[in-house]
């Protein structure tokens, strides 16, 4: 039974249309906000890193810089599957239920994948139970995990990594864990981590970034 002290107050249509306004206001500063923070992370720095760590995947062995699929930039959910664990992590399986359809990140020059420290049986295994058809590989065996800081003293860590790549050589540019992977979902939260972002005329990014018009380039998934 619904108790009614758990429930909002009862108001007339007029003052609840004041009180959405107010929250609408509040949303759209925040919105805002998170359009400053986007710019600025476009413009942060970044750091080479290896591109010859060796990946299991289904159609054998993979460099990261293979992992890019000619694409310029990838984004690495490091998922928490330790190499002796038997199940994934609860909070990371949740996340990976909300992910989005990877065409209209690709169609964005994004390629995305999953890495894990599991054998890539048990990913696959546990790929299976769960009803995913992702691209999740096995760093098993590299220093992958280690270096990027989601593997420390063998303990896992969850987190999210962004590449872009310039040839053949791959930088890191973003970083994210904790609280910080809590809005991943929609391909908007995913492309603003991105030092191309969206690609959109509006957004404030630096001289020389690819961009068109917004809203144009989207496509149902399988019309790209």
């Amino acid at each position: 039974m619904t108790d009614a002290s758990d429930l909002p107050d009862i108001v007339d249509a007029v003052e609840w249309t004041v009180a959405l306004a107010a929250v609408t206001a509040s949303e759209k500063e925040l919105t805002r906000a998170k359009d400053a923070v986007a710019a600025q992370r476009r413009r942060l720095p970044m750091t080479a890193v290896r591109s010859d760590y060796q990946f299991e995947t289904p159609t054998g062995p993979r460099t990261l810089l293979n992992l890019f699929e000619s694409r310029r930039q990838l984004i690495v959910y490091h998922f928490m599957f330790g190499d002796d664990a038997e199940e994934g992590c609860p909070g990371c399986s949740w996340l990976t239920d909300a992910m989005t359809h990877p065409a209209h990140l690709n169609a964005r020059d994004v390629s995305f994948i999953l890495v894990s420290r599991a054998r890539l049986e048990k990913l696959d295994a546990y790929q299976q139970r769960m009803g995913w058809d992702r691209d999740w590989f096995s760093s098993h065996g590299t220093t992958f995990n280690d270096d990027m800081g989601v593997t420390v003293d063998g303990d896992e860590w969850h987190g999210l990594s962004v590449f872009v790549r310039d040839g053949d050589d791959v930088y890191r540019t973003y970083f994210t864990g904790d609280r910080g992977v809590e809005h991943l979902g929609s391909h908007w939260t995913y492309l603003d981590l991105t030092p191309f972002g969206r690609q959109e005329e509006w957004e404030d990014s630096p001289a020389g970034r690819p961009q068109s018009a917004a809203y144009e380039w989207i496509r149902r998934h399988d019309d790209y």
